[in-house]
This record gives C-alpha cells, sequence and structure tokens, in this order.
C-alpha cells in the first residue's frame, strides 16, 4: 500500500534531478472555467516520465542495478529511464512500438538506452520486455502499475498543491494510470476537498471501460493520435488506485485533443503531444462540471513528431472552423470563378487554393465543379459564406 511518506521521500530524490515545472494561467481554453496548466510539457525529457522512471531506478538494490534495466514505453516513459539509467551508470533497454514518433525514438537513443523496435502498440512492445527480461535477467521498470513509479509520478500533486493552495479541481491524462494515480492519492491524502478528473482519447478508453465495467477490461484494439496513452489495458494497480481516489474519467475525440494541441500552440505558445493536450480538451469542450472552478490541467507531455504536428495542427484547424473547402457545381463559362471569389472577399475568407474539375458525374454536362479551400475565422464564419454563395445564385455542394 502506497503511503505518502513515500511520495514526500521521492520529492527529496528528484530534487536538482526533475524541473518543478510552472503553473501558469491559460484564460482563453474555457471562458466559464478558471483555467490553469501545469507545464510539465517542459519537463526535462520533454514529460512528467521523467519523475516516476527515475525515483525507481533510484530504488534499486545494487544487484538489480548490475543486471541492468528494460522498460517498454510508448516513448516517454522510455526517455526517463534512459537517463536515469545513464545518470546511475546502468546499462538500458528499451522496447517501443515500432510506430513511434521518430523523435521519441532517437532521444531515447540519445539519452544512452538501448532500443527494440516491437511491431504493434504499447502492450506488444510490453510482451517483448518481458520475454527479454526473463531471457536475460534483467531488471524490468514498468510504465505505470508500479508503487515507486506511482510515487515519483506524484510528487506533481505535492507541487501544485504547494504552488496553488486554493487549487479546486485538477485534470489529469490517462494512459495506464500510473500518473494520475500519483497525483490523486497525492492530493486526495492532503486535500480530499480537489476534484481529481482523468481524460482518456475515445480511442483508447482502457480505463473508463474498466471503471465503468467494474473490473479491469482489455480493449481489442486502441486507435488515436494520443500515442503516449494508447493503452490496451490499465494496470492492477492503477485500476483499484483510481476507484478509490479519481472523481470522474471521461473521454475526448481526436478531433477535440488535436483543437486542444491547436490552442496550446496558438494562445499559450506551448508544444503539447496528444497525451498531454487531454488534459485541456476536456475543459475546453466542457466534458467535466468544473465550470467557475479554479482549475489545474496537466499537460503531460509535448513529445510530439514534427511531421504528426503538421498533421494534428491541419486537423485542429478544421475542428475550430479556421479552414474549410467549397465544393460548387458552376456553368462552365467565363466569370464564373471571378464572381465566386468577388463573394468569399466580400465576406472576409482568404482563397488557399482552388480546384477546378470539368470531367464530374455530379455537374451537368455543359458544367464544371470547384473546389475552393478557404482560411476563415470560426464555424459561424463558414456558415456566413455559404450563405452568401447561395443567396448569389451558387449551388453549394459541401
Amino acid at each position: 500500500m502506497l503511503e505518502i511518506s513515500e511520495i514526500f521521500n521521492a520529492a527529496a530524490v528528484l530534487k536538482g534531478v526533475a524541473r518543478r515545472t510552472a503553473i501558469i494561467p491559460a484564460p482563453k481554453v474555457n471562458p466559464d472555467v478558471e483555467t490553469y496548466l501545469k507545464t510539465e510539457n517542459l519537463q526535462l525529457t520533454g514529460s512528467f516520465k521523467l519523475r516516476g522512471a527515475y525515483y525507481k531506478i533510484s530504488q534499486l538494490s545494487p544487484e538489480e542495478k548490475s543486471r541492468g534495466v528494460i522498460a517498454c514505453s510508448a516513448g516517454n516513459h522510455a526517455q526517463g529511464v534512459a537517463l536515469g539509467a545513464t545518470h546511475n551508470g546502468i546499462k538500458s533497454l528499451i522496447c517501443l512500438p515500432a510506430a513511434a514518433p521518430i523523435s521519441k525514438v532517437e532521444a531515447t537513443k540519445g539519452y544512452g538506452a538501448e532500443v527494440c523496435l516491437v511491431p504493434g502498440v504499447y502492450d506488444d512492445a510490453y510482451a517483448k520486455a518481458l520475454e527479454l527480461q526473463k531471457e536475460h535477467g534483467y531488471t524490468f521498470v514498468h510504465p505505470f502499475d508500479d508503487e515507486k513509479v506511482i510515487a515519483g509520478q506524484g510528487t506533481i500533486g505535492l507541487e501544485i498543491l504547494d504552488q496553488m493552495p486554493d487549487v479546486q479541481a485538477v485534470v489529469v491524462p490517462i494512459g495506464g494510470g500510473g500518473l494520475i494515480s500519483g497525483v490523486a492519492f497525492a492530493i486526495k491524502t492532503l486535500r480530499p476537498d480537489v476534484k481529481v478528473y482523468g481524460v482518456q482519447a475515445g480511442g483508447a478508453p482502457s480505463m473508463a471501460t474498466s471503471l465503468k465495467e467494474g473490473k479491469i477490461a482489455h480493449l481489442n484494439d486502441v486507435s488515436t493520435i494520443a500515442d503516449g496513452i494508447a493503452v490496451k489495458e490499465p494496470g492492477v494497480n492503477t485500476f483499484d488506485m483510481c476507484n478509490r481516489y479519481v472523481d470522474e474519467v471521461v473521454t475526448v475525440t481526436d478531433e477535440e485533443i488535436a483543437a486542444a494541441i491547436l490552442l496550446l500552440l496558438e494562445q499559450q505558445k506551448l508544444v503539447a503531444e496528444g497525451a498531454g493536450a487531454v488534459s485541456v480538451a476536456a475543459v475546453m469542450f466542457n466534458k467535466l462540471p468544473v465550470q467557475g472552478l479554479k482549475t489545474v490541467c496537466l499537460v503531460s507531455g509535448g513529445n510530439i513528431d514534427v511531421t504528426t504536428l503538421s498533421r494534428v495542427i491541419n486537423r485542429g484547424l478544421s475542428k475550430a472552423g479556421r479552414n474549410y473547402t467549397f465544393v460548387i457545381d458552376l456553368p462552365d463559362k467565363p466569370g464564373q470563378l471571378s464572381g465566386v471569389c468577388a463573394v468569399i472577399a466580400e465576406h472576409g475568407g482568404n482563397v488557399i487554393s482552388v480546384n477546378h474539375e470539368r470531367i464530374n458525374s455530379s455537374a451537368a454536362i455543359s458544367g464544371c465543379t470547384i473546389r475552393v479551400e478557404l482560411e476563415t475565422r470560426d464555424n459561424a464564419h463558414i456558415q456566413n459564406i455559404r450563405e452568401a454563395l447561395k443567396s448569389s445564385g451558387y449551388d453549394v455542394l459541401n
């Protein structure tokens, strides 16, 4: 059974190793919520995982250290273990899903670990790590279902209470549950009046499903842009702790996650990965009863691949109504395109690209179809342009 003294001990060990990350105001996340961000995306290695991994490794016996450590990860735990092992002069081998972002794979190698890429998702990497552990006798460092790891993550809860004593709600991402278990345990032990909420990606709701069913559930498949929390099954310890200390767990869609990443980038000048942005997405899209409350969203990591970020930004722009493609049927004669563009310009749309199609089964024999991609302000602006085009006599298909 985890004791609060263990978390205070972890805080002492991590002093000088892990950054005490700032809590910053984020007034534009939701006008009805007094929102703040705990910026663990600015932690060393780019995520909170350093805390639990380093503390776990620091508590190993000399014999356990001599055998070297092995871990499995979607990427962030890998970097924490690699850095912790290297700092302690220990060999480390990390099993990563083959589809893990290149930036996370290269960063793990850069911290001194040997990397084994495994086809599939996190759970496949976990199975491979267990196989290699038995074969070579490594010491296994679990990414979430371990008391020492949970204690290390719980130091974030201590920091939040110290930095913001009047906090009323804390919103935490959930993958396997190690982060929220530590944070919720620390906060509920010291301040039981503070609400602690968990957030999962809708495409990987293992903890949400488990809590709903009252037992640990195993998902056959997970699919989400939040690769850091794409876990098929929560841990035994983390499921129990979420049952005891977490007030509610909700899910958000990939589109909502993308919109949150975009908001953090544009409004807060913060880079967050999908897993790190789910807490913000939940508050942004009113998934939790935190209206009027002083709420801290834990931005758990910022290790997003640049190519993924580009795709996420585009999806976030679409979700926010910042770009849109109109499909319009027109008579194929001079002046039609200029007429469409005049209406769009009059109503403040900015044309990015135009695609003109003469051969289209939906158009008349003497007609054509154009696709006009625009930069827009929001969804209301898109609707305004659509109505203006229709009022001008244009056949808007989309």
